[in-house]
């Protein structure tokens, strides 16, 4: 299991090296897909909270950590990170697949109708309510 705002450090730099940052806004979707894939897969990536905010879920450590690039790409490399080489290739592919879409298209997946966003925001109701894991795993 990873702290969450160091798995970020990896995607960042990934993204980066690769020629392809991302904002902050695409990292919390592709923190919410990391996420369901290892609860999917019978692990945990990360045992920070996930919250149902307006625009989909959110890991409000990493959020806070990065705001200040507001909504353009995070140019921050981190050079240190400590990812397990057996969660490198499922990390990435979920990295690449996700960096691609646009991200008002990563907001629309993830506000799916009865996904976990969904049922735990309840059209504002539920704003900033943490997002239980089983939920993540059962429904997305």
């Amino acid at each position: 299991m990873y702290a969450a705002v160091d798995l970020s450090k990896y995607i960042i730099s990934k993204c980066i090296d690769d020629s392809h940052p991302i904002s902050n806004l695409q990292l919390q979707k592709i923190l919410y897909y990391i996420q369901k894939y290892f609860l999917n897969r019978g692990d945990i990536a990360f045992s920070d909270d996930i919250e149902a905010w307006q625009f989909g879920p959110v890991v409000p450590d990493v959020y806070y950590h990065y705001c200040g690039y507001g909504a353009m790409p995070i140019t921050t490399v981190h050079e240190s990170y400590d990812i397990d080489a057996k969660d490198i290739s499922a990390i990435n592919d979920i990295v690449e697949n996700k960096r691609t879409l646009d991200p008002w298209t990563l907001v629309a997946e993830t506000h799916k109708a009865n996904g976990a966003w969904d049922q735990i925001y309840k059209k504002g109701l539920g704003n900033h309510q943490v997002i239980p894991t089983d939920l993540i795993k059962a429904v997305g």
